[in-house]
């Protein structure tokens, strides 16, 4: 579910396998997963739309090495040494492949850096576009993904028209994580825990300030479900 709170190792459990890099294009059940941060100082620009829609999320960097000292003077690479496509290419190829009209977007389970330990999962987006640009003297991927309701059961097919989502800020989800101290408001769990909207996004409830975001736990979560309280 979306807006839910997990740990590293609980997406790891999650997503079957060790999240040791940002990208992981098809990793398993037909979806994609990558990890963003829009913290100061997270090592790539990653940035949310103002209306909350819409995520540009940057390539990764060549791997530091020897050879490579210093990634951050290089372009991000497209093929491997060994003549491969590089995560960045994977994700370019299949968000051209989408342009051209030749396969639905890629779905992609993104999952988001708040504090250290402490993650959030902002749901399924749609990979639909990509573009190579200059930046700080060298050429970076952006790419362009799409927040959607729904759409965890990936052995269904991508719908013909999906329904657009917004996702809370990550201003907004610290400013509420330590306005109610890490625990559900109700009853003070610290498990399960989600960022939940006080008047619900499908009611006009606002995504974009702290007074509309509470933390619930998963009980007491469901058990208000879309309700004004």
């Amino acid at each position: 579910m979306a807006n839910e709170i997990i740990s590293y190792m609980e997406m790891c459990i999650r997503e079957g396998t060790s999240l040791q890099r940002g990208m992981n294009f098809e990793l398993r059940d037909n979806h994609s997963v990558i990890l963003m941060s829009v913290r100061p100082g997270a090592p790539y620009e990653d940035q949310i739309s103002e209306d909350g829609s819409t995520l540009i999320y940057e390539g990764h960097d060549v791997p530091k090495s020897v050879q490579c000292p210093r990634p951050k003077d290089h372009d991000q690479p497209r093929i491997s040494a060994n003549g491969k496509l590089t995560q960045n290419g994977m994700f370019h190829q299949a968000a051209q492949d989408h342009k051209a009209g030749k396969r639905p977007p890629e779905r992609v389970r993104v999952y988001e850096k708040i504090k250290n330990g402490i993650w959030s999962y902002n749901g399924v987006f749609h990979l639909v576009d990509s573009r190579r640009e200059a930046s700080h003297g060298r050429k970076v991927f952006k790419f362009k993904l799409i927040a959607v309701e729904g759409e965890e059961n990936f052995q269904i097919p991508v719908p013909r028209k999906s329904t657009h989502r917004r996702i809370i800020p990550t201003i907004v989800k610290q400013e509420v994580w330590k306005r109610d101290g890490g625990k559900c408001v109700k009853c003070g769990s610290t498990i399960n825990l989600h960022f939940d909207h006080i008047i619900p996004f499908s009611k006009g409830g606002a995504s974009n300030t702290a007074d509309n975001i509470q933390l619930l736990c998963g009980t007491h979560n469901i058990q208000k479900h879309d309700k004004i309280e």
